[in-house]
């Protein structure tokens, strides 16, 4: 299983991009940045594939109404030709409260929404024309969009309701979740996702397991901290779930926290449930915050 990290794209560029340097040279195999409403994510990871070398430079994720498919095609591919192949798009529905409350787009059908806008958007990124009439999404381009990259980026979704399991097992290369316990990984989320691609037959899909990190030997003060800092997470009705397949209620229910020992066996647990990659936000105080990373690069430097 492969080890990835997150990136604060909040923070001025050049410290990003030591960031960025710092989890390559530690071992980490890809760095996330996340589009919400700090920085264009796409735009800081073409800054950050520009100067650190073979690292892969993913989003986790882009919210796809803001944006029409051609749009994100030619930014994705904008990035993926500056990285040399490098970019892993991910790509996701956000939550009604954004959808409509800050975007004023309306957030009906969002199963619906997805699989348009995947009509449009998977054919582009390979440098094709389409048309799509969808009920939701339409998209006429007749010719390619974006530089001309070797390869499309890989391109991942959002996943976390069986509808969107199956269709990102079926058309996109696989999945990244959030607020997602280990039990609810191995016993529903791959399983889903596998027989999906299985049925539509393509290759064992990825499953990016994002989970908040925290080495640390005061426990319930880091996970009181990691509940603060989380909190608008346990609101949202999808993650909710998630939290209720697992049995829990908070975010410090589905992070790993505690000791050195503690996080081996659960990152080794998260191999085990079938996950392909775990993409690691170390959290806590700041000296907690270097130990994590520096244990996780260690581990990342592993194998």
């Amino acid at each position: 299983m492969r080890l990835g990290t997150s990136l604060d794209t909040d923070k001025p560029i050049d410290e990003v991009v030591a960031s960025a340097r710092a989890a390559r040279d530690a071992g980490f195999t890809s760095v996330w940045s996340s589009q919400i409403f700090g920085v264009d994510a796409l735009t800081v990871l073409a800054v950050v594939a520009r100067e650190v070398d073979t690292i892969e430079v993913a989003t986790g994720v882009v919210p796809i109404h803001p944006r029409h498919p051609m749009v994100l095609a030619a930014q994705a591919l904008t990035v993926q030709a500056i990285s040399g192949g490098r970019l892993t798009l991910g790509i996701g529905l956000s939550h009604k409260v954004m959808v409509e409350g800050v975007w004023g787009i309306s957030f009906d059908k969002p199963g619906t929404y997805m699989r348009e806008y995947l009509d449009a958007l998977v054919p582009m990124l390979r440098g094709e024309p389409v048309n799509v009439q969808g009920t939701l999404v339409r998209a006429n381009v007749f010719q390619a969009v974006g530089p001309r990259a070797s390869s499309p980026p890989s391109l991942v979704v959002a996943a976390l309701g069986p509808e969107m399991l199956r269709l990102a097992g079926t058309v996109t290369d696989g999945t990244v979740t959030w607020m997602t316990g280990i039990a609810t990984l191995r016993d529903y989320v791959v399983p889903t996702i596998r027989s999906a691609a299985e049925a539509a037959g393509r290759p064992a899909p990825r499953v990016i397991a994002s989970v908040a990190i925290c080495l640390t030997d005061d426990v319930s003060a880091a996970a009181e901290r990691i509940d603060k800092e989380l909190a608008i997470y346990p609101t949202l009705p999808s993650y909710k779930a998630m939290l209720d397949r697992e049995g829990v209620t908070s975010a410090s229910g589905v992070s790993i926290i505690g000791s050195r020992d503690r996080i081996e066996d659960a990152i080794g647990a998260f191999a085990d449930a079938g996950v392909t990659e775990a993409l690691a936000s170390p959290m806590g105080s700041k000296d907690e915050v270097s130990a994590t990373f520096a244990l996780l690069g260690e581990l990342a430097a592993k194998g």
